[in-house]
């Protein structure tokens, strides 16, 4: 069964006030699926989304290397002053972001999306 990018990033959207963007980047740091809430004022735009996207895939290999001696990563929380940074590996070529703002309820968004990938694999 194929993940509906689409549904699941609206999904998120709706989940939670706080959430400002949700999507889907691929491992060519393209976002594939997702966007910004409607009303947000944006914080990151173009090459800073881009350097923020290669960041999160970065990071995201950087802790492939060690899966072998902690596990596979789930997810990773980077809390700024002005937005939490939430990543979710969905396998080894697509990765979910999530951007909130401060203090989000962020393990029920995490949970909610690891609850959504599994139920559509």
């Amino acid at each position: 069964m194929t993940i509906n990018y689409d549904q699941l990033t609206k999904q998120v959207l709706e989940l939670d006030n706080k959430v400002r963007f949700a999507g889907v980047a691929n491992s060519k740091g393209e976002m594939i699926a997702g966007g910004q809430k409607d009303g947000v004022a944006k914080i990151l735009d173009g090459d800073n989304v881009k350097m923020s996207i290669h960041y999160a895939l970065q990071k995201r290999d950087l802790y492939t290397n060690l899966a072998y001696k902690i596990g596979s990563e789930l997810s990773s929380i980077t809390e700024y002053e002005k937005v939490t940074m939430i990543s979710i590996p969905i396998n080894s070529n697509d990765l979910f972001m999530i951007s909130t703002e401060p203090r989000a309820d962020y393990l029920k968004i995490i949970d909610f999306v690891h609850s959504e990938l599994n139920s559509q694999k």
